[in-house]
Formats: C-alpha cells, sequence, structure tokens
C-alpha cells in the first residue's frame, strides 16, 4: 500500500511538472488525457468531456482516437450511458460491457469496460472523464484512484479557466464603457496632457484635495433583471448627464468602475475643493432626479449614493504596464481616497456621506447629520460620518 502511494504522488507531481509551462487550456486539458492515456496501460482511449454551458468561450473540446478522422468528444461520447448515468447520479461508473463505438462509414470498433467519472468544481459537475479500456481487460483499484486523482487535478485547471475567463470578460465589459465614456473619462487625461506636457514625467506631489465616489445603487439586481445592452444605455445616459455639474465644480473625472465614479477635485485650497466637491454632488443627485424620471417606465429608479472626504493625497500620473501598452491615469492615491470610496459604499437610498474634514470645511454651509461613529468596510475604527440629507 505505501509503495501505491508513492506511485500516486510522483505521477502528480510528474503531471504537474508537464503542464506548468502550458499558457492555453486546451493544451493543458490535452496533456492531461495524454498523461491518463500512459498510466492506464490497456485504455483504448480517455476523453474530457466539458460539460460547462460557457466551456466553448475558454477552450474548445478534443478529439477522439477511436475514429480514423478527427471527431469532437463532445459529440462521441455524451450521451454514452456510462457518462450519462455519471452525470446523472454525480459519481463515478463502470459499465462491464460497453456498446461499440461506431464510425462514420458505420464501422464498429469493439470496446471493453468504460469508466465514467465527474469532475466537480465548486459541487457543480462541469465535466466528466470517460476512459475506455481494450475487450476482455478489467480495470485495477491502482486506475480508479489515478483516475479520480486527475479528475480533481482536472477540476482545479477548468475553475482556473473559468475564472481567468470571466475576469476577462468583465475587463472587456468595462473598457467598452471606458470607450463609449472617452469624451469625458480619458479625455481629461489627454486634455492635461495637452496643456501640461510635463505631467508624463512628473512625480507625484502632495496635495489637499476633496475625492468624491459615487455609485448607483441596485445595479447588480438590475443587471440580472435587465438585458445588458438596455443596463448599458441607461448608466451611459446617467453618467453622462453628471458631466457638466462635474466639469462646472472644477471637478476631474478620475476613473469608472462600471456602476461607479471617483472625481477628484484638486485645483483650489482645501476649503474651496471641499465646498466644490458638495456643490456638484447636490447637482447630480437633482440629474438623477431628472433622469429617473425620464426612464421610471422603462426600469424604474437608480438611486446613487455619495461619499465625499477630504485630506492629503498623492496626485499625478498613474502608469499601468502591461506587454502591450501602457495606460495612464490622473489620480489621487492615499487613504482620503480610501474612505471616500468606503462611505459610497455605505451610503444608501441615494444619499450623501461626508468625512470629518469635509463637514469641517462645509459646515454653516449646508445642514449637516451627524450619524456618530460608524464602521466601514476595510477600515480599522469606527471614523465619524455625517449626512447632507437624512438625520440619524
Amino acid at each position: 500500500m505505501d509503495r501505491y502511494y508513492k506511485e500516486r504522488f510522483h505521477v502528480q507531481r510528474n503531471l504537474i511538472h508537464k503542464i506548468a509551462p502550458l499558457m492555453e487550456v486546451n493544451e493543458i486539458i490535452e496533456k492531461v488525457r495524454e498523461e491518463l492515456r500512459k498510466i492506464i496501460p490497456n485504455a483504448m482511449e480517455v476523453c474530457i468531456l466539458l460539460l460547462d454551458p460557457d466551456a466553448d468561450k475558454y477552450t474548445s473540446p478534443l478529439q477522439c482516437a477511436l475514429y480514423e478522422e478527427p471527431v469532437n468528444c463532445q459529440s462521441c461520447k455524451r450521451d454514452r450511458p456510462a457518462v450519462q448515468k455519471a452525470i446523472q447520479e454525480k459519481k463515478a461508473v463502470v459499465v462491464a460491457q460497453s456498446e461499440p463505438v461506431r464510425r462514420m462509414d458505420n464501422s464498429l470498433v469493439a470496446v471493453g469496460s468504460e469508466y465514467a467519472m465527474p469532475v466537480f468544481v465548486e459541487d457543480q459537475v462541469l465535466a466528466a472523464i470517460s476512459v475506455v479500456i481494450q475487450p476482455m481487460i478489467r480495470y485495477t483499484r491502482r486506475d480508479f484512484f489515478l483516475i479520480r486523482d486527475f479528475a480533481d487535478i482536472l477540476g482545479n485547471i477548468i475553475l482556473s479557466a473559468k475564472r481567468q475567463w470571466e475576469t476577462t470578460q468583465e475587463k472587456i465589459r468595462i473598457s467598452q464603457k471606458l470607450t463609449n465614456m472617452a469624451p469625458f473619462v480619458p479625455g481629461s487625461v489627454r486634455y492635461m496632457v495637452d496643456k501640461n506636457p510635463e505631467l508624463l514625467t512628473q512625480e507625484k506631489e502632495r496635495k489637499d484635495v476633496t475625492i468624491l465616489f459615487l455609485d448607483l445603487e441596485g445595479y447588480t439586481k438590475l443587471s440580472a433583471a435587465r438585458p445588458e445592452v438596455e443596463v448599458n444605455a441607461a448608466i451611459e445616459k446617467m453618467f453622462s448627464s453628471f458631466v457638466d455639474p462635474i466639469q462646472r465644480s472644477h471637478g476631474d473625472i478620475n476613473e469608472t468602475a462600471g456602476d461607479g465614479l471617483m472625481i477628484i477635485f484638486k485645483d483650489h485650497d482645501a476649503k474651496t475643493n471641499a465646498i466644490n466637491a458638495v456643490k456638484a454632488a447636490f447637482e447630480i443627485m437633482d440629474r438623477n432626479r431628472s433622469v429617473n424620471q425620464s426612464m421610471e417606465s422603462v426600469m424604474g429608479p437608480l438611486n446613487v449614493n455619495i461619499g465625499i472626504n477630504s485630506g492629503s493625497a498623492l496626485v499625478g500620473m498613474t502608469r499601468f504596464k502591461g506587454l502591450l501598452d501602457t495606460r495612464m491615469t490622473f489620480t489621487a492615491t492615499g487613504t482620503v481616497t480610501n474612505i471616500a470610496a468606503r462611505l459610497s459604499d455605505h451610503a444608501k437610498g441615494g444619499d450623501i456621506l461626508l468625512g470629518e474634514q469635509t463637514k469641517n470645511m462645509v459646515d454653516g454651509l449646508w445642514p449637516v447629520y451627524d450619524l456618530g461613529p460608524v464602521s466601514l468596510k476595510g477600515v480599522k475604527d469606527p471614523l465619524p460620518v455625517f449626512s447632507l440629507l437624512r438625520a440619524p
């Protein structure tokens, strides 16, 4: 028994060593199949069937070796009784006498027992391994354990590939939104560089700024309930209505993140920056109500939640360098920015929340409601929080 576990360890280590340099998920899955063929000496064919509905978006099916010409494993094996039973019962299945494989010319290939093992990914069956051995041969206990080991490794590979694909899709969606909003997002950076080319090489400087974060409440629920094109059009309409009040208040739209915006007020003294941010927030709320009225019959209201915080931050160009391109944006980094974002996250029902420094600089100009110390996500100690719209 000790020798058997040593073999399992060496087989897994050998597989991981061989797939580590591979980049494409198809190459990795093909290598898993190739190694499984080698360690099951009587295997006529090993197929890996991807059952995830999205599988064709991040990989492509393997080809079955039991045909004279390449045939998609999905069409060859998916409907076979052993595979269907393994999927339905969510456990490994052995069919002692498996049906012969019918080739395209109607000739039959005799096969022996067939073993089907479901591959679990987060409690879902997203793939199945099918192993067909030669007639009159039996599987060994060793075969079963090695196939199960490979199924566990394969599950991690599929999970990683699926998550990478989902991340890529999200980046594409955000990139498309950035492109659609180019007149007021990347354009602000281009305008600053056109006016001050030295910004490209200038080091970040510490300045007193006010940061405003806003996000649309209910965006996730809306995205699940309405077509993506319709949701994107609504967001673009809403965000576009905010551009003029932001620019009038001397704010710079710095980032978009799906359902949110980050705006920096940095061009004046600390108190003026704070006042300008609050002015912009009230006007954004007015625009939000107006756009909601025009869209109410279509999808219902989208509330804007706003967080505003003032303080010292490092301000300047940030470069994101990749292999193919470098993206540049003008941003403010530091605790002041993080707290503004957390205030926005904490706001509910279309509220405007202020940090303590902002409140001190605008106190007396607008009614301000003390909400007391509030625990914000990612912030160690509770912080004083104030609302411009709602009493506690």
